[in-house]
């Protein structure tokens, strides 16, 4: 894990790969969590069966339970201190290329693509590639934002 000591040490990491999460277990219990928490219970997701005749060997995870590991992931690459708020200010960009299977491994790579001065501190984004362990295609590629203020 990287620690960092202010913004600038931040800053310093634009253009660089910022690390690799360790693999997150994708289980049926944790998709349905998700699916209960955002009341979004398609079928695909939480009935196997159906997800077997949609092509999968059952159900797939939500794009969006993915996605939302991101900070998950980001908080194993690094720590920094030295800033009073950090917030998740959005995304630029987000794809989702293939399905993450129930029972499978999923981890996030990072790389800090830029840092764009805003009023009292910095909008950082990073782009974050979630990989299905085994797979030959990103899960999902998001480019993240994220705003640190001095």
């Amino acid at each position: 894990m990287l620690k960092l000591s202010g913004i600038a040490e931040l800053r310093e990491l634009v253009g660089r790969d910022i690390g690799t999460s360790a693999w997150h277990e994708v289980t049926q219990a944790r998709i349905d969590a998700f699916a209960s928490a955002t009341d979004d219970h398609e079928d695909i997701h939480v009935d196997p069966e159906r997800g077997r005749r949609a092509g999968f060997d059952g159900t797939i995870a939500h794009g969006l339970y993915t996605l939302s590991l991101g900070p998950k992931f980001l908080y194993e690459l690094y720590s920094l201190s030295g800033h009073s708020l950090g917030l998740n200010y959005g995304f630029e960009k987000v794809r989702f290329i293939s399905p993450v299977p129930v029972g499978s491994r999923l981890r996030m790579r990072a790389t800090l693509k830029a840092a764009d001065a805003i009023e009292g501190g910095t909008r950082f984004t990073v782009t974050q590639t979630f990989e299905t362990e085994g797979g030959n295609k990103p899960a999902c590629v998001a480019d993240a934002v994220i705003a640190y203020f001095d």
